[in-house]
């Protein structure tokens, strides 16, 4: 067999390959054997017809276009491992049969996508500025009521309900006069002025009594009724005064485990600064990753990126849409754009994406970058704490859906825009030099954390970025010309 590679664009090359017909050789006897086990004739035994009596009865073509079909992956594989390619191809190739005859030579044209060469450029000149960690009086009196708040008791109340009241409701949602099997809903506290129920109930129970009853129409956001209109029955079957606690050492006591209210007051703002870190971490990984963008040229191969946006709008549609109980009406009338402007967001979101793994992976290559168990491990951990997963349930789901080596990219490449973060200069606002590589280390997991994010955004272009060998092994049949 013989091969060669044209380049056509900086994403995309043609694979010109030649193969003898005596090559085709194994390929035509598995192509006789499958024929054999699939036919029948009468007069032979099935899978001992005789390969002239198929050639006869199906077609000497018939045998070689199952031939062919068979032989292309693995001649397309050979060719792409002799051009130096297995690394860089991207999906599936586009084959086209050239020339072929009963006996002469198989010619065929594979036109596949490919990583384009990126030239990572000096980045030590970044300069980028983030928020100081600051912790305002009053963002620790907010903590601390919101401590409060969850210490609250509630007292039974003889009279009219009002916001800030504790509710004991039932429900039943209808729909053109039919009741929904999963509207309906007893015993439900709900605390008037919190928005965490139904849009309307706060209007209609202000102002009942135990044994009240209103209805009102809400827009239903899950189960049989989603993104419809409801007319739902409310009936106040108690009313409840809410009574916090005083802010005084007895609470931090009740709260904590601290015996002073200063101490607990500490102890809160030194979590907000902890928090305020973590969020100046991320917003200087995020800008990083924007100005090494801007600085690198990194041409998008076409076909990936419809591909991406393609992943994008389906997961939305098919996977968020019904979660949430939307259509692409509300889900735009409620973004507030039109779907061009959609299309246009998802698009840019896309390429931004497709540059961060390119970038990224350069830099884990240049840098030689590795991932070790206990990297690995750490990570997978955070993972699942997130989707809200035991670790031994997540580390089951990835192993069986083959997406190790994904979870590896995903550490790899928050290792590698830590290291630029680290080789800029980040000021705060208030123009203090801020130094990312010496934080303590649960701090440190944090920063990892936040160069993970800022790469995730790629982690459906890694489905997209396949070995020769698997393209190959799914090749699509050739277009025959």
């Amino acid at each position: 067999m013989k091969s060669a590679v044209e380049t056509l664009n900086p994403t995309r090359v043609r694979l010109t390959v030649e193969v003898p017909f005596e090559e085709l050789k194994p390929s035509l006897d598995a192509a006789y054997k499958k024929i054999n086990q699939q036919v029948t004739v009468p007069g032979f035994r099935k899978g001992k017809i005789p390969a002239r009596v198929i050639d006869q009865r199906f077609g000497r073509g018939a045998v070689l276009e199952e031939a062919i079909n068979e032989a292309l992956p693995k001649f397309y594989t050979e060719a792409v491992t002799e051009g130096e390619l297995a690394e860089n191809v991207l999906g599936q190739p586009d084959v086209d049969i050239t020339e072929f005859n009963d006996g002469t030579e198989l010619k065929f044209t594979a036109e596949v996508e490919i990583r384009p060469t990126i030239e990572i450029p000096d980045y030590s000149g970044i300069e980028v500025t983030v928020d100081a960690v600051e912790v305002p009086e009053e963002d620790v009196d907010t903590s601390l009521e919101q401590l409060r708040d969850r210490f609250a008791t509630t007292t039974p109340v003889e009279r009219a309900a009002a916001e800030g009241d504790v509710v004991v409701v039932d429900l039943q949602a209808s729909i053109d006069g039919k009741v929904l099997e999963d509207g309906v809903a007893s015993g439900v506290s709900y605390t008037i002025g919190s928005g965490q129920l139904l849009d309307g109930i706060d209007e209609a129970v202000t102002g009942l009594e135990k044994g009240g009853t209103a209805t009102f129409t809400s827009s239903l956001s899950g189960g049989t009724g989603a993104g419809q209109d409801a007319e739902v029955k409310v009936d106040v079957t108690d009313v409840q005064a809410r009574e916090l606690p005083e802010l005084d050492d007895e609470f931090a006591q009740l709260a904590s485990e601290f015996d002073t209210l200063e101490e607990l007051r500490a102890d809160s703002r030194k979590r907000l600064e902890r928090i305020k870190t973590y969020d100046q971490a991320t917003q200087a990984q995020e800008k990083v990753l924007d100005a090494l963008i801007e600085l690198t040229e990194v041409p998008i191969p076409e076909k990936l990126l419809a591909s991406e946006i393609e992943t994008r709008t389906h997961n939305l549609e098919h996977h968020q849409f019904p979660a949430l109980g939307l259509t692409w009406d509300t889900y735009l009338e409620r973004e507030g754009k039109t779907r061009e402007e959609y299309d246009a967001e998802v698009s840019e979101q896309a390429v931004k994406g497709i540059k961060t793994q390119f970038i990224l992976d350069e830099l884990v290559k240049t840098e030689k970058l590795s991932v070790n168990q206990e990297e690995l491990t750490e990570h997978l951990m955070r993972r699942a704490q997130s989707s809200g997963m035991s670790p031994e349930q997540f580390a089951q789901a990835v192993v069986e859906g083959n997406q190790v080596q994904l979870l590896v990219g995903e550490v790899a490449r928050g290792k590698a825009l830590a290291v630029v973060v680290e080789a800029v200069k980040v000021t705060d606002s208030n123009g203090e030099v801020v130094d990312l590589s010496d934080e303590e280390e649960d701090e440190d997991a944090s920063t990892e954390d936040a160069a993970e994010a800022a790469s995730a955004e790629a982690a459906s272009t890694e489905d997209a970025d396949e070995s020769a060998e698997t393209a190959a092994e799914d090749a699509p049949e050739a277009d025959k010309s």
